[in-house]
């Protein structure tokens, strides 16, 4: 039996399902990028938003999922109503939900104008976005849009079929301004530094290679809040899902695994209105960017670094890497030396947060696997890693620490583990990688300085003697010890 709006009283009394009618329902939100990241998230906090009210406003706060590219999640939501499970993990127990916020799925490259007319339609009042840092066509250490990029070249000469989130984001304000519909809210949910400003940036930068009224209206009208989003979703696997119909009495085709924290931080600038999400726990604020600055600086930079050093050292999900004494310091060292770069609003509890992202990365039931962590690694090392570091060393402060973390990733994108085996890269920048590294070859005095001069990456801080000398010894004693031997040595320094 498969999951279904018919078979919802089918499931044990046990599972949460909408606490709401899903007929009354109407979409005011389009998502583009349908991901297990934000089925685990946002789509959640709309659930609890939608269960909390009854009438007609808060009732037509429906999400429209978009897939840019793959079908997949398309073909698999549908024939169960858009309905799918959340499975909470820890090591007392599992807690599943039945999520019913997602009322439609689209893929937009199989008609990219209609995706572009949902978003034109008056009734969408958000559209928000989970496309990984990747999705943006943007140079990350800058934060500006690369007009040299594959998919903006495509939609600038295909207006009304865009490829890329900023090309059919213009494309649907362009539809709306000539229409006289007022805009709509943008509400990035990525790891992107200063999201928000970084996206809007983006899209005006596009919006003035089609026209300058066009980006002058964009920037006078559409908000684009900041925000910080928090929680940890690996991959779901076919044991998940035999798992999940387990515990449901029914199958459901593709649930999201997470665990049971979760946390979004929103500057509460919308132009078009929005969800109260307040009362489904969002933290609605005026500046986002010092809770945006913990979260890079301290869980994904030691998430990086455990997932780089970890992988290489053989540890396939986190879990295993913290298991390790050894690495579980490392991510905690990590945190310690991020922590003097932060200035956080008063009252915040910087230690206890450390402390929870650190349980939260033990947790034995959750199987975050380091290769997923480590995926396009040159798009997020700027926020996660280089950042703490141009400010540890603009504070004269040692960075041996992010400069391990840094040579993991060297070491990792070389695309050959320690025992000679071939590294599944995924990055956007992997041919590249690659083939610096096969010129450098295995010799940390060439290697290092190869890709440091990746400005993409790197930026003019590649050039920095001190980050260019930590990061080659770092990158030596990879090759020299191996990662295992390397972090213990870092931490007993």
């Amino acid at each position: 039996m498969r999951l279904g709006h018919a078979n919802l009283d089918r499931m044990p009394p046990a599972i949460r399902r909408p606490a709401y009618d899903r007929s009354l329902i109407t979409p005011g939100i389009v998502h583009l990028g349908l991901g297990a990241f934000h089925r685990a998230h946002q789509a959640v906090v709309i659930d609890d938003c939608l269960a909390a009210g009854s009438n007609s406003s808060v009732s037509s706060w429906g999400i429209v999922g978009a897939s840019l590219r793959s079908p997949d999640t398309r073909d698999a939501l549908a024939p169960q109503d858009h309905l799918y499970t959340v499975a909470a993990r820890a090591a007392e127990g599992t807690a599943h939900r039945v999520v019913g916020a997602l009322l439609d799925s689209v893929v937009a490259r199989e008609k990219p104008a209609a995706l572009v007319e949902r978003m034109a339609d008056p009734a969408i009042r958000i559209v928000s976005l989970t496309v990984t840092e990747k999705g943006y066509c943007h140079t990350p250490q800058s934060g500006d849009l690369d007009e040299r990029h594959a998919d903006v070249v495509h939609d600038l000469n295909n207006l009304d079929a865009p490829r890329s989130a900023p090309g059919f984001i213009v494309a649907a304000l362009a539809r709306r301004r000539v229409l006289g519909i007022a805009p709509f809210t943008v509400l990035c949910c990525d790891n992107l530094a200063a999201n928000g400003q970084t996206v809007q940036r983006i899209v005006t930068q596009f919006a003035a290679l089609r026209s300058k009224e066009l980006s002058q209206w964009i920037a006078d009208t559409v908000t684009f809040p900041c925000t910080m989003v928090d929680r940890i979703v690996p991959e779901t696997t076919n044991a998940d899902r035999d798992a999940v119909a387990t515990a449901l009495g029914m199958r459901d085709a593709w649930p999201v695994m997470t665990e049971p924290f979760t946390q979004w931080v929103v500057e509460d600038r919308f132009a078009a209105g929005r969800p109260d999400l307040a009362a489904a726990g969002v933290e609605l604020v005026s500046d986002v960017k010092p809770f945006e600055l913990m979260k890079l600086r301290l869980l994904n930079a030691s998430h990086s670094a455990l997932a780089y050093l970890g992988y290489l050292a053989g540890y396939e999900t986190i879990a295993d890497t913290m298991q390790d004494p050894h690495f579980a310091r490392l991510a905690a060292q990590t945190m310690e030396d991020a922590a003097v770069t932060l200035t956080m609003p008063e009252g915040t509890d910087l230690p206890a947060y450390r402390a929870s992202l650190l349980k939260r990365f033990a947790n034995p039931a959750l199987h975050h696997r380091t290769w997923q962590i480590a995926m396009d690694g040159s798009q997020k090392l700027p926020q996660r890693l280089l950042g703490a570091m141009q400010d540890r060393l603009a504070k004269n402060l040692p960075i041996a620490t992010h400069a391990l973390a840094v040579a993991g990733w060297m070491r990792y994108v070389t695309a050959s583990d320690e025992q000679g085996r071939t590294i599944d890269v995924r990055d956007p920048l992997a041919a590249e990688l690659a083939a610096l590294a096969r010129e450098a070859g295995p010799v940390a005095e060439r290697l290092a300085p190869a890709l440091l001069g990746v400005t993409k990456v790197f930026g003019p801080l590649g050039g920095e003697p001190r980050l260019r000398e930590a990061v080659t010894a770092a990158l030596g004693r990879l090759y020299a010890e191996g990662a295992r031997r390397a972090v213990e040595t870092q931490i007993s320094a």
